[in-house]
């Protein structure tokens, strides 16, 4: 898969997946127990680790690339 390829879907992601949170802080999923266990439990660490993957996913993919080189040379 291309890097803007990922970018785009990892975007889109992020975006969609705010909706729920959106929610919770402005609408009634806060008052409905199930949805907001699941806003705070699966969908707000989904939507932080996207975000950090979409910042700095370049030095994860770097340091990855530099470590399996190492690895394979020695």
């Amino acid at each position: 898969m291309r890097a803007s390829t990922e970018r785009k879907l990892i975007s889109w992601f992020h975006i969609l997946a705010s909706i729920p949170i959106l929610g919770f802080i402005y609408g009634p999923v806060a008052s409905i127990s199930e949805a907001a266990f699941m806003t705070r439990a699966v969908i707000l660490p989904a939507v932080v680790l996207s975000g950090l993957w979409l910042w700095l996913g370049h030095y994860v993919r770097r340091w990855n690339r530099a470590a399996s080189t190492l690895r394979a040379t020695s």
